[in-house]
């Protein structure tokens, strides 16, 4: 219960300061005083006398932290400073029976504006922003820094506020801080994502309740930006919990051996071979069944646990396929996804070398996928120092997505990557739409033109798989030739694949084989 003392004092000397500040405190002390004689003569009204000074000093009116603050209007408060005040008002608005509401607002992508324009002129950008705000509220409302990039308005309580009313001060603030910031004759154009609880829909019973569910308001309206604006629910704040509570799953998951790599075969166009596998985290929740990826992928992100469930899926890889060697199976690589934050490591590449001895497999049987977002970003020195590592070590480097992002021919040449997986969006229904054919096409030929291998996702048709094989793409992976399945299912479906071989046709494409 320790831990919970300075919030409870903190809270104290708040309702402390408003009972002495505030209205009642002109009936109330002059009643206690006479009530001090009255009941215990000179010698009560000595000890209230020497009482109320603490009372003061607990409550912090002195000290330059007056409960009455209309002195601050001007300016952006701290963080610390703002959250007091909200506490206040959030019990005056409670008890006068009236309406406020708390508004959160972010600017988005701020790291760009810094990496594009610098540090100063994100700080001039902040300053102006602050300015914008200050300007737009009303005098008795309070403006608060809550951030690099983020801030905060609670309003003074009113007679009447409803969610309409809300919705257009949020729209109001929004379009008068979006509008272009001049530094030094340079227009720097933000948006902003603003979430906002009006006091009446508050959780909790406290002004920092209050607070946090308009930052968990400015949470869903990230998600869904940029320049979004959203209220704050009941279901949101579940929402929120079960996110957190997932995060925490994440983590005693990655130790429990429950996230584990399920293998999507990829075979050769050209003989119809197994070429490799890809390795894809799946969760097997004990209580709740199989998770989704897109579910608990960001929750692994959000923990900080990407670097670790990469350590994890490389480590069941290498098992799989010393496994398929040991049965006799020909599996030449496995593909492993690696994330920009991993590959921002300086010891990723001792730490493969490391992997890679223990099991005494070459490094040729790792095939490092990279979305192509990720080489788009760049030149991230890091990122490109392992990348280029681990291509000289042996490791196949795989540009997965190909097509979605803005990967330049020249990164493609400085990654030293080893094939593009062209990306499904251009691969479905390509037998039907000659479009679709015509991109494929441009692609192979860019691809043989650098000599670099190509393989097609999300094939889920015969008809798909054919036209790309005459093409002549190189390699092909969807459902059309095998789902996602755990590794005590790979040895029977290489199996069944291989007996198939040795009754269907060779596919010829327009390479002649």
């Amino acid at each position: 219960m320790l831990q919970f003392w300075p919030t409870g004092l903190a809270r104290l000397r708040r309702r402390l300061a408003l009972v002495l500040t505030g209205p009642p405190a002109f009936a109330f002390i002059p009643a206690m005083c006479l009530a001090a004689f009255w009941f215990g003569g000179e010698g009560a009204l000595v000890v209230l006398a020497g009482l109320l000074p603490l009372l003061y000093l607990l409550s912090d009116t002195f000290h330059g932290r007056p409960a009455s603050v209309g002195d601050l209007s001007t300016s952006i408060l701290s963080r610390s400073a703002f959250e007091e005040l909200a506490e206040q008002i959030y019990f005056r608005a409670q008890e006068k029976g009236r309406h406020s509401v708390a508004f959160f607002l972010v600017i988005e992508d701020f790291e760009q504006i810094i990496e594009r324009f610098g540090q100063a002129t994100a700080d001039i950008v902040c300053n102006r922003v602050s300015e914008r705000l200050l300007a737009t509220v009303r005098g008795d409302d309070r403006v608060g820094q809550m951030g690099d990039a983020r801030f905060a308005i609670c309003a003074e309580p009113v007679r009447h506020l409803d969610l309409e009313l809300c919705i257009q001060m949020a729209g109001r603030l929004q379009s008068v801080v979006e509008e272009p910031v001049s530094v030094e004759g340079t227009g720097v154009y933000i948006s902003v994502s603003v979430g906002f609880c009006q006091l009446s829909r508050a959780p909790g019973k406290s002004g920092s309740d209050w607070i946090n569910a308009a930052a968990t308001a400015l949470r869903e309206a990230q998600k869904r930006g940029p320049s979004a604006i959203r209220a704050f629910s009941t279901r949101m704040q579940q929402a929120s919990l079960a996110r957190a509570e997932l995060r925490e799953d994440v983590m005693r998951a990655l130790e429990n051996g429950e996230i584990q790599p399920w293998f999507q075969p990829q075979i050769s166009t050209e003989t119809g071979h197994i070429s490799g596998f890809e390795a894809l985290a799946r969760w097997q929740h004990p209580e709740r069944g199989m998770i989704s990826p897109a579910e608990f992928l960001p929750a692994v992100e959000q923990a900080g646990q990407l670097e670790r469930l990469a350590e994890v899926i490389m480590y069941h890889s290498f098992a799989a396929l010393k496994a398929w060697d040991g049965a006799g199976v020909d599996v030449p690589q496995v593909g492993v996804n690696f994330a920009g934050s991993e590959l921002n490591n300086p010891k990723l590449l001792d730490k493969i070398k490391w992997e890679l001895d223990r099991f005494d497999l070459t490094p040729n049987r790792l095939a490092v996928e990279v979305l192509e977002t990720v080489v788009a970003a760049g030149p991230d020195d890091m990122i490109t120092r392992n990348i280029n590592a681990l291509g000289k070590l042996g490791c196949r480097v795989d540009l997965d997505d190909f097509g979605t992002g803005h990967a330049s021919i020249a990164s493609i040449r400085n990654f030293s990557v080893s094939r593009i997986k062209i990306d499904r969006s251009f691969v479905m229904k390509a037998d039907r739409d000659a479009d679709q054919q015509r991109m494929i096409s441009a692609i192979l030929t860019m691809a043989e033109r650098l000599g670099v291998e190509t393989l097609a996702e999300g094939v889920e048709t015969v008809g798909e798989h054919v036209l790309l094989a005459q093409l002549g793409c190189d390699h092909v992976q969807g459902f059309g030739i095998g789902r996602p399945m755990p590794f005590e299912k790979t040895l029977d479906w290489i199996d069944r694949h291989n007996t198939k071989l040795e009754n269907v046709p060779q596919i010829m494409n327009d390479k002649g084989t």
